[in-house]
């Protein structure tokens, strides 16, 4: 190990011996402060201390190729001067490296997680890999602050995205920094989310009419996807959410009392759906693929399909209901029944609702219905003869 005074002409003309596959040269008027000279013609700074216990330590500086020699040696003067403190030089590096990008905490942490409760993850995974992760992904986590979230909702906003769905970003990125910040995952102990809000996420409710629900299920029957036509049918027919519907197994149907099971709803527990013979005699002609447990199998892959979105963009265009969304078949199966007089304590057991102030959230009653109920109270109170008089009765305008 010689130890030279160190200059810019001697690093730029220093070379390793040749029976060695790195030289390490130290300053003779810096201690500890060296210059490692690779076989390679690689060089690099490097500042050696004694930390508090008494243990040698190396603190790699950099190359010689981008730092020049006053550079290296301001940076080593402000290790040592660290080490004497009492404080790990090395310690801000190690925290640094320790934390994860945020990318690689939601692959391997934060959907691993959801995945083991939350029936709903493929919502965040779609979210995450469509709108956050190309924007935030390749950032570490102690890197994301307020202002880059609010650049991506802004930027959401102007491609004309609605407040659920910029909601549901901010929600699932705060929700990724609480589970780091409960994990103690380096990096993650501020939440950059907190406080954000896209405004108010407005409840877009679309009811169909019978008329509408006619023309509906003309072009749902002449669909050239009849498997994914099959499903929607009887997501109109039992108010089922599409999940339920489309990973249902042949074996969750109870032929004689008329139901199929749902293992796991969107609130974590089973559930029953009712089938009306409409919907069983849908079934009875759904054809079973010999080995495939699924009654709505993909074509292609023979599992359930993640999303109708192509045949029902396709039917609801061709009925003149581009409007109307999938879940809408959920808000008209209750309103048909609430305007027939069935009580929303039914329909909350037909939708599977734990609570009842959900299901009035799909209750709507057309103002036929309203009127129609409206004209019942005659049958309590009546005014004999049709009216009040005429002559300065409350009837009579002034």
């Amino acid at each position: 190990m010689p130890t030279v005074a160190l200059s810019a002409g001697f690093v730029r003309q220093a070379v390793c011996s040749p029976e060695r596959k790195k030289t390490d040269y130290f300053d003779v008027s810096q201690r500890g402060f060296m210059l490692e000279v690779r076989c390679s013609g690689g060089k690099t700074y490097y500042q050696r201390y004694t930390d508090e216990r008494g243990r040698e330590r190396q603190y790699k500086i950099g190359s010689a190729d981008v730092l020049a020699l006053e550079q290296a040696r301001r940076k080593a003067r402000q290790i040592v001067a660290e080490a004497l403190l009492g404080a790990d030089p090395q310690q801000k590096r190690r925290e640094l490296r320790a934390v994860p990008q945020f990318s690689n905490f939601v692959l391997e942490r934060y959907l691993p997680f959801v995945q083991t409760y939350k029936s709903s993850w493929q919502t965040d995974e779609t979210v995450l890999r469509i709108h956050i992760l190309p924007k935030l992904g390749a950032s570490a986590l102690d890197e994301i602050k307020a202002d880059a979230i609010s650049d991506l909702i802004n930027r959401m906003r102007a491609d004309g995205y609605a407040s659920g769905t910029i909601n549901r970003v901010i929600v699932i990125i705060r929700y990724a920094y609480n589970l780091a910040r409960k994990w103690k995952v380096p990096g993650g102990h501020d939440n950059p989310a907190s406080g954000l809000t896209a405004g108010p996420d407005v409840q877009r409710n679309r009811f169909l009419t019978e008329e509408e629900a006619e023309c509906l299920v003309r072009s749902i029957q002449c669909d050239e996807n009849q498997t994914a036509a099959r499903s929607i049918m009887l997501l109109l027919l039992t108010g089922g959410r599409r999940n339920e519907i489309t990973f249902a197994k042949w074996d969750y149907v109870d032929w004689k009392n008329r139901t199929r099971l749902v293992p796991k709803s969107k609130s974590g527990r089973a559930r029953v759906i009712a089938l009306n013979q409409s919907a069983i005699a849908l079934l009875n002609a759904t054809p079973r693929i010999e080995g495939n447990p699924y009654i709505f199998p993909s074509e292609v892959t023979g599992r359930p399909s993640a999303s109708l979105f192509f045949p029902w963009a396709r039917i609801r265009e061709r009925a003149g209901l581009g409007d109307v969304r999938l879940h809408d078949l959920r808000h008209s199966f209750a309103s048909f029944l609430v305007n027939r007089g069935v009580s929303l304590y039914v329909v909350q057991g037909l939708l599977g609702h734990l609570h009842a102030r959900t299901t009035q959230r799909y209750a709507h009653l057309t103002q036929e219905t309203l009127s129609g109920a409206a004209d019942l109270i005659e049958q309590v109170v009546s005014l004999p003869g049709g009216g009040f008089g005429t002559a300065g009765g409350i009837g009579t305008p002034n």
